[in-house]
């Protein structure tokens, strides 16, 4: 039986859909939009007996899109991980470890972080002897900001079966007492795989962690997400969620085809049953994810030109592309297969060089298959180069942006230090892709190098290129910043193309799911500067409020 008619009015409507910006009502039936417009329009249409919902002068819009934030992990990271903030100190890490291991049994891994690159100093030759002093019983595995590199104890390195005789991991780092030779307790990139295979969640730990994300999304104003990692699990925990109904958030999840992170590539006719298995009517998996580089910090992300010499890095012997973790003509391969089984390809891709081949890539694909209709995405694309600006739109590519990242943070120091001042402010070149039209998406990376998820910080930095939080004060880069209005559909109606599912929501057009939130004032009046400061009043997806403060 059809619902009763609902009306929302008597606020500013920002509808995002370019044949109607505005409107002053909006009516919703059965969780969709019915209409959009003018007050006395809308009510006439709806007929008698519709629900008003006075919006007593504020602001709606539709809800955001992050395109890309590993929700568990960050939940995990809130229900049950170590956790000191990114601007702890080496003591403080080391407190929360020893408390840790006086509560958990040698069973149990302890895990958590963030550690910093500036820390390295305080942890000896061999860091692994650090973490030794507090625990042998236990397994200790501490993740960097980036989560793209370990710090193990001896117990945690045995347990994933690596030794002395363990060869160097292509696509990893292993690193090693120059003396003996035994790993010396730091892995990064494709080493990784054993060591963060010691992290297991039990399903109702992932249960848990699923209502966690959710609540939290929703509470920020997120109507729609993309999983940018998924395995099994998640995406099983996932499904479980929309099956209870309580995945309260469109969703879709790139299926891991190649991660230095969880060990080998993954055959296409097991992406496929995955998908099949596991897809439901809120969990989208037309999805795939690749690697194609590291970070900058571990000296694993692939530039063009060299790192600084005066930071260690060997500068005389640069290989762009040495740190390459799948080697371009085998990524050309997997770009026209994805591409052909009907996958949207995610390539995480910091370096210059690692979004020329991720580029490279996409266009043996539309060489090989055609245009699929398929916006293949480089996740983050720091660095882009000057030559490759325009291919973003001429291959019909997505430049996925990440302002957490470059905005002045506990990270910018080293990026600097490793890279150069210089280099630095082409990080994330927003205003330039703009200017190429490229199509961009909002990801925070969440718990991956980035606090919070929270999106307004996001989209201030993006509007200023400045982080809110006063502990980091300076501007980077600010002839990269945009306006509000260019950057609004990067949080919206582009994020649900990047879903597929830009006929769905993203905008508040007659049609749609009736996903939108409500703020207590407009954001154009706001100064850029204070939009970092946003929470939402309200967030409504598939006309259900599923947030209200």
């Amino acid at each position: 039986m059809p619902q009763a008619v609902e009306i929302w009015t008597g606020g500013t409507i920002l509808t995002m859909d370019p044949a109607k910006p505005s409107a002053e009502a909006l009516a919703v039936r059965d969780g969709r939009i019915i209409a959009v417009g003018d007050a006395s329009d809308v009510v006439n249409l709806a007929g008698p007996g519709a629900e008003i919902h006075d919006l007593n002068g504020q602001f709606m819009m539709p809800g955001l899109v992050e395109s890309h934030t590993h929700a568990i992990w960050g939940a995990c990271r809130t229900l049950f991980d170590i956790y000191v903030g990114f601007q702890a100190s080496l003591d403080d890490l080391l407190t929360a470890v020893r408390e840790r291991c006086l509560r958990n049994s040698p069973d149990e891994v302890v895990f958590g972080g963030p550690w910093r690159p500036i820390m390295r100093e305080g942890m000896g030759a061999n860091p692994r002897e650090l973490l030794d002093g507090i625990s042998t019983r236990h397994a200790i595995v501490l993740h960097d900001a980036s989560q793209h590199i370990l710090w193990c104890n001896s117990r945690a390195i045995e347990q994933a079966g690596i030794g002395p005789d363990t060869p160097n991991i292509p696509g990893g780092v292993i690193e090693r007492d120059p003396a003996t030779g035994v790993p010396n307790g730091i892995f990064a990139e494709g080493a990784i795989a054993a060591l963060r295979g010691l992290v297991q969640r039990s399903d109702a730990q992932l249960s848990e962690a699923v209502s966690e994300a959710v609540r939290y999304f929703n509470s920020l104003g997120f109507t729609a997400f993309k999983e940018p990692m998924a395995t099994e699990e998640e995406l099983k925990a996932y499904q479980a969620a929309d099956l209870q109904g309580h995945l309260t958030l469109h969703t879709a999840a790139h299926i891991v085809h190649s991660s230095p992170l969880g060990g080998g590539v993954v055959p296409y006719d097991v992406m496929d049953k995955l998908r099949n298995a596991y897809a439901s009517e809120n969990l989208h998996l037309d999805f795939a994810k690749l690697f194609l580089d590291g970070v900058a910090p571990g000296f694993t992300a692939s530039f063009i030109q060299p790192y600084l010499a005066e930071s260690g890095y060997d500068a005389a012997s640069h290989n762009p592309d040495a740190t390459l973790l799948i080697a371009p003509d085998a990524l050309n391969q997997m770009l026209i297969n994805l591409d052909q089984r009907g996958y949207t390809v995610k390539m995480h891709a910091v370096g210059d060089n690692a979004i020329r081949k991720g580029l490279d890539a996409i266009e043996a694909a539309r060489d090989a298959n055609g245009q699929s209709g398929l916006r293949h995405e480089i996740a983050h694309s720091n660095y882009v180069s000057d030559e490759d600006l325009g291919r973003f739109h001429d291959l019909r590519a997505v430049a996925e942006q990440s302002p957490k990242m470059w905005y002045p943070n506990p990270g910018t120091p080293v990026q600097m230090a490793v890279l150069g001042v210089d280099r630095v402010q082409k990080n994330h070149r927003i205003s330039d892709l703009v200017s190429a039209s490229a199509e961009m998406t909002y990801g925070s990376d969440w718990p991956a190098a980035a606090p919070d998820a929270n999106p307004w910080t996001g989209l201030s930095g993006m509007l200023t290129r400045r982080n809110a939080d006063p502990a980091f004060p300076g501007v980077l880069a600010p002839e990269q910043a945009i306006s509000l209005s260019e950057a609004l559909p990067i949080f919206t109606m582009n994020g649900a193309r990047s879903l597929r599912m830009e006929a769905e929501t993203g905008s508040l057009t007659a049609g749609k799911w009736a996903d939108f939130i409500v703020l207590d004032n407009p954001l154009m009046d706001m100064p850029p500067d204070e939009i970092a400061a946003v929470r939402p009043a309200m967030t409504v997806w598939k006309g259900d409020v599923v947030y209200a403060k």
